[in-house]
């Protein structure tokens, strides 16, 4: 077949295509009526899952499943802002790597909220001003965002999903690379790139500042400057990108959450987040983690924070398989209750694929 005859075909295809879009997003704006009727949140982790596991199970063609899931993110999430307009707080400044996050997980058609630091995510949807939140909680390399951990424990909010981010650094800049004589990020950054700055800038200033997107503001407007930033940042502040990809890790993944006011229904295949103290005496720990081990449930992370209410008296925050609701980890969590000093469930949410 001729060229002009295989784009007839595709012009056809793309019809029905947009045709079959108009009719989800009538019906997505029934369903935001109903969910407001019923006061629901718009936003349904577990419908999320079992959406983009469909329509990825459908694909037998030439297309991969990650590309079906990535062009769904978008249908999904334009359905949402015909539901309802949501505004989705984040660690800002616009381009950091929590602004990725958030645009990964809800898609660029709903409203998005740049906050200072992460207590004013916190406190955002606390005062519902924000649907949704979006934190990060732990990098791969780094570790622990110890002040979303602190957060978690006087907040009511619950955990409703995450999103895993694999990060990029990449050197940014309006100049060349030989006429570069300071560099800005954060202190996180400089640490991950420290080899590649050693032997491609040995001569460059580190400079140290709050966030890589500030790094990639001041970079914007000095000159002999670069940063190390997203390819966001660079697109919004309009950057070169000199170098991709210069963190001397590779794998370098950080964890974020999804924070709200509401529960998520029971998937099939869910985690539960949760934090608890102990009793101050020989084996408290062990004796706390064995309702968990007697009813056979895996423990996928544990980690501890100081309770800043006494010394060494401390948190420990645990995610576990499982659903609250589950018969396992609800008889677990009763057993749980019973040994230690607080016990707060967190959430539970979908594991997303």
């Amino acid at each position: 077949m001729s060229l002009v005859g295989l784009r007839k075909k595709i012009d056809s295809i793309d019809k029905r295509i947009v045709l079959l879009l108009n009719d989800r997003a009538k019906i997505s704006s029934f369903i935001g009526k109903e969910k407001l009727r019923q006061k629901k949140g718009v936003y349904s982790p577990d419908r999320e899952k079992e959406v983009l596991q469909k329509v990825k199970s459908l694909t037998k063609g030439a297309m991969s499943a990650s590309a079906v899931e990535a062009i769904y993110r978008e249908i999904m999430s334009y359905s949402l802002s015909v539901e309802k307009p949501l505004d989705i707080g984040y660690l800002g400044p616009q381009a950091s790597f929590t602004n990725l996050a958030a645009l990964k997980k809800f898609g660029s058609q709903v409203n998005y909220v740049s906050c200072d630091d992460i207590s004013e995510v916190f406190q955002k949807v606390e005062k519902s001003d924000c649907d949704y939140g979006v934190v990060p909680i732990e990098n791969s390399i780094e570790g622990a965002v110890t002040h979303t951990f602190d957060l978690l424990v006087d907040s009511e909010l619950k955990i409703c999903s995450q999103v895993f981010l694999e990060i990029s650094h990449n050197l940014l800049s309006k100049t060349s690379m030989d006429k570069i004589k300071e560099v800005y990020s954060n202190p996180h950054v400089f640490g991950q790139c420290r080899v590649w700055l050693q032997n491609n800038l040995p001569r460059a200033e580190h400079v140290e500042v709050s966030s890589t997107t500030k790094a990639a503001q001041i970079a914007a407007s000095r000159k002999n400057s670069a940063c190390i930033a997203s390819t966001l940042a660079a697109k919004v502040y309009n950057l070169k990108i000199l170098k991709k990809d210069i963190e001397d890790t590779l794998h370098n993944i950080t964890k974020f959450l999804v924070i709200a006011t509401t529960d998520v229904p029971v998937t099939g295949k869910d985690r539960t987040s949760l934090l608890f103290s102990i009793k101050d005496k020989v084996g408290a720990l062990q004796d706390m983690l064995s309702p968990f081990r007697k009813n056979n449930i895996n423990l996928t992370k544990i980690e501890s924070r100081p309770s800043k209410k006494k010394a060494w008296d401390y948190f420990f925050f645990v995610d576990v398989e499982g659903h609250r609701l589950d018969k396992r980890v609800a008889r677990a969590l009763s057993e749980l209750e019973g040994k230690c000093n607080t016990l707060k469930i967190l959430g539970s949410y979908p594991v997303m694929e």
